[in-house]
């Protein structure tokens, strides 16, 4: 029944992606429609990013407190009603609205689904568990780049919002149809149930603990100071990647809807593989600490090959290159997002995960900014692909040197 319940998962997070890179791949048009310049069409990003922040960390205490069930479901009525709503945007105040409305519902979706996977997976499985959820946001980017160019070119741009925002109301269908438990699910096997609890860290609480009180724990915070210099390179990539097509390699919007596909497609392989190696490596016996960190530094080094994508003369080569930094990014990611659960009791995977996400958008959105503001001035990509390249190295080493060791916290804060 895991398997059915993390699929679930996975095509709420391809729902997630696509309703959030409708804007990012329709930008050729948006910004010409409306009269956008790059910065403004950057602040579009940082307008959804300073509501994900604040909701990844809110978000995460939520699911904590009400399930996993309840939270999903009103976690994505928010984001699809805000998603749908796009269709009638009219000027960049209304779509900075829409952008930071769709940050707050789509928040939910990470610790939200660090949740399930704590919930309903042993330790071995859980990367593996984590990288098949994370690869629907690889194949949301897959998926979303030509459905919704289609669409535009179909019925237009303001259509393509409505098909695509209407997604997740059939999801939640079916989440409110299927999904429960391991506890009560009622198609659960008792043999499951048993794998399940033999190897799932729960203390006994009333309530999860406190955000003061986590706060105290030096892994939370090797956790968000990764994600904080690490994420940024995701969020280039995702917002970034059409437009740098169109105006640093000369692609139409036809030849983007070929093209601009493939850095998800290694990105995808990257999510399984990278979640698929830890569990290996710990089912050949190699402990939890030592599993996640090998597949977390190789990730990062892969991360490097963004410098070569932004000084490549070939737009094929620098998509291979961009393709090498995706498979990279979703390799570390699946296994840094699982720490929490490595670490923390089942009651508070959520709020760790949720925390992590807080310092994930606070570096993304000053390194969006930043993005927006070098391109308009230096008219090129260049300095900024390069330094992301070297972010996921940083990002490590914090992790690693903050972190400390990966394993179960039972005894008192430290």
């Amino acid at each position: 029944m895991r398997w059915w319940i993390i699929a679930l998962v996975f095509l709420v997070t391809l729902i997630n992606f696509i309703d959030r890179l409708t804007v990012a791949v329709l930008a050729p048009i948006l910004t010409v429609a409306l009269h956008l310049t790059n910065q403004q069409f950057g602040s579009l990003t940082i307008w959804f990013l300073a509501a994900y922040t604040a909701s990844q960390g809110l978000s995460g205490r939520f699911f904590d407190r009400v399930g996993t069930r309840r939270g999903f479901t009103w976690s994505i009525l928010v984001w699809s009603l805000a998603a749908s709503a796009h269709a009638f945007a009219q000027s960049l105040g209304s779509l900075r609205a829409l952008r930071f409305v769709l940050g707050l519902g789509e928040a939910g979706n990470w610790p939200g689904a660090a949740k399930v996977i704590a919930e309903w997976f042993p330790g071995r499985e859980r990367a593996l568990a984590m990288g098949i959820f994370n690869s629907g946001v690889a194949v949301g980017n897959i998926v979303a780049v030509p459905l919704i160019i289609w669409l535009q070119w179909r019925f237009g741009w303001r259509a393509a919002f409505l098909v695509t925002g209407s997604l997740g109301f059939f999801w939640l269908g079916l989440w409110l149809r299927f999904y429960d438990s391991p506890d009560r699910h009622r198609s659960i096997t008792a043999a499951e149930r048993r794998l399940i609890a033999a190897d799932r860290l729960d203390l006994p609480a009333a309530r999860p603990i406190g955000f003061r009180a986590l706060l105290r724990y030096r892994q939370v915070w090797g956790i968000v100071l990764a994600r904080f210099l690490t994420d940024p390179i995701w969020w280039l990539y995702i917002t970034w990647l059409p437009k740098y097509l169109s105006d640093a390699r000369g692609f139409s919007l036809k030849e983007i809807g070929l093209f601009a596909w493939l850095p998800y497609v290694t990105a995808d392989a990257g999510s399984l593989l990278g979640g698929w190696w830890s569990g290996a490596l710990m089912t050949r016996g190699r402990t939890v600490d030592r599993a996640r960190k090998t597949v977390i530094v190789c990730g990062a080094g892969l991360m490097i090959a963004g410098v070569p994508a932004a000084l490549s003369t070939s737009a094929i080569t620098s998509l291979a290159c961009m393709g090498c930094v995706t498979f990279g990014f979703q390799s570390w990611i699946n296994n840094v997002q699982t720490l929490p659960s490595d670490m923390f009791s089942a009651r508070d995977v959520a709020s760790v995960a949720g925390l992590g996400g807080v310092g994930a958008g606070l570096g993304a959105m000053l390194f969006t900014y930043m993005t927006g503001s070098v391109v308009d001035r230096l008219h090129t990509y260049t300095p900024i692909l390069i330094a992301a390249a070297f972010l996921p190295l940083a990002g490590t080493a914090v992790l690693f040197s903050v972190g400390g060791r990966v394993g179960r916290i039972d005894g008192p804060i430290r």
